[in-house]
């Protein structure tokens, strides 16, 4: 009895063993056009009535209009055969027939490519026609499961920032190459080694023999992440060493012109060039969809160094919060790393909001010459368009549940649960005894020889909120979340002689400027291509929206007023926007701003013994050895053939004795 296994076993082989394989067998197709030419040859020709004198040397032609059939009897002509053999040939040609050209070895195959920003780099093909070394990467690929033995499969995996399956354990080659084909490149810094521990997790409890082959430039960020892999490990390189110059830092600031003293956006970058020439390039500073230059400088940057340079404009009202362009020129072989992005800082004052009466913080707030500040009451706070992200808002004796703006100062608040803390009975004359002199609230300063009046007993979630401690208990502590700073007073300062005290002062230009550093920022995280993006919203916002450099939509995760946008893979402008009594958008700028990246020099790749072999791609054999080139050649011969056939020189045929003329026909006497 032939069992399931032995008949597959015998397939195995006999594909195994067979010479030629057509690599495009769509090709076949062409030989369809046999039938019309079988066709033209066996259809009769349709021929014209004449009068003529006699029918004696017509007979053969009146014989052939008397038939009913419109065929006549197919013979095997010498132009037959030429035209039919030539699309037999052209046709296998379109097939692509191709012997094996090697074998790749493994009943489990696992395929890494490096989908990192250097793969974006520009690259010479097989042909000499320019391409990128992803693209070559891609065809490694495909050349390796062309050349692995029948019943062998393979999975795909993509090393990116993270590593990701592009394709699970497959014999279906050609599902498998449509999943490579979908393979994009990252502006990131690629991890080649998550990618290696993912396949060596797919492949281990596999049976049979197992490799894992990576394909990379070699330009690796982290070097020794290949290092330590568990199963056989070969690396496969692309490309070759190119010139680069890059942007590989960038950074904004809002400041004043020393001679005018008018505000003043300033941009200030770190031009390096990795290349073995001097660059002689512009650099320039444009707002984001403008065609107007900002600024611009030309600059010499030399081999191997990195260059600052600071490019500078005065902003207007409206150009606040807008996104800014940065640009070297002309490029080179790596585009993304020639630009950069940042965002036009909101202004050099610090807005401020002081919803409360005490002349004390009043007068605190309106001494600082960069502190805007405006007053209202706390009924108005939710209505108040005035207040931004990035407001510093102060509320006097109130505590309402979701505050509007930036970084928060509540003094005084009533009895009761007061955003984390717990506002207890009234304390008098509590004494200082101890601070946290550790936190930038509190830093510079010193509380001795204070005395308070009267505070009321604060009781935090956590002993690491407190701030102030007295005798009697805790009288300020720490109602920061993940996206602004919070702080609790829980005294009127009016109360106390700390007004009187450097301290205090002190106090409130600590929390000034963390509320201006953290409006400088706008985002809690850092905005770096293939890192997660935080961003601060509104404690009432609903709906988040984010939409990547090309508009495309992008997940976001919203817990309160933080926001976090898990994924993003290229470099550009992200918009957030969200709904909400304070609605409104943003614009977050991203950047590759990366030296491992940018370096497109060879670098060397940590072997770990004998279980990583590095080889070039274009030292590696070719899959598959076609012989297309030699099938056209033979079908273009042969119409060349059949048009020179019926072409030739009539006196040559001519010389060629053919059948008797017919004898007139004698005319009798009269």
């Amino acid at each position: 009895m032939i069992r399931a296994s032995d008949v597959s076993r015998l397939l195995a082989l006999a594909a195994k063993s067979s010479v030629f394989e057509l690599l495009s067998p769509s090709g076949l197709a062409l030989l369809a056009l046999l039938v019309p030419l079988v066709v033209l040859y066996i259809l009769k020709v349709k021929r014209a009535k004449k009068r003529v004198a006699s029918t004696w040397l017509w007979a053969v032609a009146q014989r052939d209009l008397m038939a009913k059939s419109p065929w006549k009897k197919l013979i095997a002509q010498i132009p037959l055969l030429i035209q039919a053999f030539g699309l037999i040939l052209l046709a296998l040609a379109l097939a692509r027939p191709a012997t094996r050209g090697r074998e790749f070895t493994g009943d489990h195959v696992a395929i890494v490519i490096d989908t990192s920003a250097s793969m974006t780099a520009q690259a010479e093909g097989p042909n000499h026609e320019p391409t990128t070394r992803l693209a070559l990467a891609k065809a490694a690929a495909k050349d390796i499961l062309a050349a692995l033995t029948p019943g062998s499969d393979a999975l795909v995996l993509e090393a990116g920032r993270d590593a990701r399956l592009v394709a699970p354990l497959d014999r279906d080659i050609v599902r498998i190459k449509a999943a490579i084909d979908r393979v994009e490149p990252e502006d990131v810094e690629g991890d080649l080694g998550a990618a290696v521990a993912l396949a060596v997790d797919r492949l281990r409890q596999l049976g049979g023999s197992r490799r894992i082959v990576v394909l990379t430039d070699g330009n690796l960020a982290r070097p020794a992440s290949l290092t330590g892999a568990s199963l056989p490990l070969e690396v496969i390189t692309v490309g070759t060493r190119v010139e680069n110059t890059a942007i590989v830092r960038v950074d904004v600031r809002s400041g004043v012109e020393p001679a005018s003293g008018k505000e003043q956006v300033q941009g200030f970058l770190v031009v390096a060039n990795f290349g073995k020439a001097p660059r002689d390039v512009y650099v320039t500073m444009r707002e984001q969809n403008a065609s107007d230059v900002l600024a611009s400088r030309r600059v010499l940057v030399q081999p191997g160094e990195r260059l600052p340079v600071a490019l500078t404009f005065h902003p207007s009202v409206g150009d606040y919060r807008k996104g800014l362009l940065f640009e070297i020129a002309p490029h080179d072989a790596m585009p993304v790393d020639d630009v950069a992005y940042g965002k036009v800082p909101a202004g050099d004052k610090l807005p401020a909001y002081f919803a409360g009466a005490s002349p004390w913080i009043e007068r605190a707030l309106v001494s600082d010459a960069m502190v805007d500040l405006k007053m209202g009451a706390v009924a108005d706070l939710a209505s108040e368009p005035w207040i931004g992200l990035d407001t510093f808002v102060v509320i006097e004796g109130a505590c309402p549940a979701n505050p509007p703006g930036g970084d928060l100062l509540i003094v005084n608040p009533p009895a009761g649960k007061c955003l984390g803390t717990l506002v207890g009975a009234t304390i008098e004359r509590p004494e200082i005894t101890s601070w946290e002199n550790g936190d930038p609230r509190l830093r510079f300063l010193t509380l001795d020889g204070v005395h308070v009046v009267r505070a009321s007993a604060l009781k935090p979630d956590g002993t690491t909120q407190e701030l102030i401690r007295s005798q009697q208990g805790t009288i300020a502590t720490d109602i920061s979340t993940t996206t602004r700073t919070g702080t609790l007073l829980g005294f009127d300062v009016g109360d106390s002689d700390w007004p009187l005290k450097a301290s205090y002062v002190l106090f409130m230009r600590n929390l000034t400027e963390l509320a201006r550093a953290h409006r400088a920022s706008g985002i809690t995280g850092p905005a770096r291509a293939g890192e997660p993006m935080r961003l601060s919203l509104p404690g009432t916002a609903t709906k988040v929206e984010a939409a990547g450099p090309s508009g495309e939509k992008i997940e976001v995760s919203q817990r309160g007023s933080l926001a976090v946008v898990p994924d993003i893979p290229h470099a550009g402008f992200y918009t957030v926007t969200w709904q909400g009594p304070q609605a409104g958008s943003m614009v977050v700028p991203a950047n590759l701003t990366s030296v491992a990246e940018s370096d497109l020099n060879a670098k060397p790749i940590q072997a770990d013994g004998e279980k990583i072999t590095v080889t070039a791609s274009a030292a590696q054999p070719d899959a598959h050895n076609e012989w297309t080139w030699l099938l056209a050649l033979g079908g273009l011969a042969l119409i060349v053939f059949d048009v020179w056939y019926f072409t030739r020189d009539n006196r040559a045929r001519s010389t060629v004795t053919g059948p008797p003329k017919p004898r007139m026909p004698e005319r009798k006497a009269a």
